[in-house]
């Protein structure tokens, strides 16, 4: 057999190949992508109807970013496999595409909770990370991934993630640029589209859990303050930005995260911040750090970073990041000495 009939059959053989051929990889790389085009479709409208809009041809299109031809035909299969229903210009979820949409969303924020508890990735990579994996995800592994961190109940920029059953929170918050000047306000939700709006409030250092308040406002600019920082933003980034009224911990004064007081200070736990989510919440807890522990400093780094603390008869060695999830204030006896040391000094 000549050179040309050996390659022509080892190309052929390749190529059909029941499993690892090159018409099967094709053709699940085909089914994947229209597998991602309808459920990305399916989460455009879950959105727009959870925050009380529709989606239309338009919003489609803007966030799928295919051709005219290629969405009328996808909307025409979605319609056929009875995930979606025509209202006028608006396109609607059925029950079945309502389903379907919610475990793409609660596989989505499950892994950005993932990503951002235990893998440490930086805020502004966790849609992206999470785009991807959401379409992988099998239900069953969702579930897995929920019990393993805690069953939490939102993502890290804030948003509600779906319980198991497809119930969904409402959303929380109000936006910054419609809040009272000078009144103290809890970051709950950072709305992390558009990109470039996202990017500017990271790059500020806003996070969630924080207590701010409207500094200054005006057409060109909403200042924000923290008690020590200042963080100016424009409006229309500012607007991605919720907050809903600070609870009695952030609202007290002297209440500091763990990660700031001095080596020579013991202070009382008051709550764990509300970001600290499912997973690293329920470690804290089980390490002791419940409302009404007694903390101090054991042993620092030179970086300061990790650190040691004494709690309950034993030592916790501790990160920054973890620390900072941890409300502290100084113990009320340690307020008296601190101010018969000032006043004999």
């Amino acid at each position: 057999m000549s050179a040309f009939w050996v390659l022509a059959v080892f190309v052929l053989v390749a190529t059909l190949l029941p499993r690892v051929g090159l018409l099967a990889y094709w053709t699940r790389r085909t089914t994947s992508a229209r597998r991602a085009a309808v459920e990305d479709a399916l989460k455009h409208l879950l959105e727009r109807e959870y925050r009380g809009r529709s989606g239309s041809f338009s919003s489609l299109g803007g966030v799928l970013r295919l051709s005219d031809a290629a969405l009328m035909a996808l909307l025409s299969r979605m319609e056929t496999q009875g995930l979606v229903r025509t209202e006028g210009q608006s396109f609607r979820l059925t029950a079945e595409g309502e389903h379907t949409a919610m475990q793409v969303v609660r596989a989505h924020r499950l892994w950005e909770r993932y990503l951002a508890d235990e893998a440490r990735v930086p805020l502004e990579r966790l849609h992206h990370e999470a785009e991807r994996q959401e379409h992988v995800l099998t239900p069953e592994q969702v579930d897995l991934l929920d019990v393993s961190l805690g069953y939490p109940t939102h993502d890290p920029h804030g948003d509600p993630i779906p319980t198991r059953d497809g119930s969904l929170a409402p959303a929380r918050g109000t936006p910054i640029t419609a809040w009272p000047i000078d009144q103290s306000g809890r970051i709950v939700h950072l709305e992390d589209e558009p990109p470039l709006a996202f990017a500017q409030i990271v790059a500020a250092g806003l996070r969630i859990g924080q207590v701010v308040r409207v500094v200054e406002s005006s057409p060109q600019c909403i200042v924000l303050g923290d008690g020590e920082n200042e963080y100016r933003l424009a409006p229309a980034v500012a607007t991605n930005v919720f907050v809903t009224m600070a609870d009695f911990a952030a609202a007290e004064t002297g209440v500091v995260p763990l990660s700031d007081i001095g080596p020579d200070t013991e202070v009382e736990m008051l709550a764990l911040d509300p970001s600290c989510q499912g997973f690293s919440r329920r470690r804290l807890m089980d390490l002791g750090f419940t409302p009404g522990a007694r903390i101090g400093v054991a042993l620092s780094t030179f970086t300061g970073d990790p650190r040691a603390y004494r709690i309950r008869g034993t030592t916790i060695a501790l990160r920054r990041h973890q620390a900072d999830m941890i409300l502290v204030r100084p113990r009320p006896s340690a307020e008296r000495g601190l101010a018969k040391q000032r006043t004999t000094g």
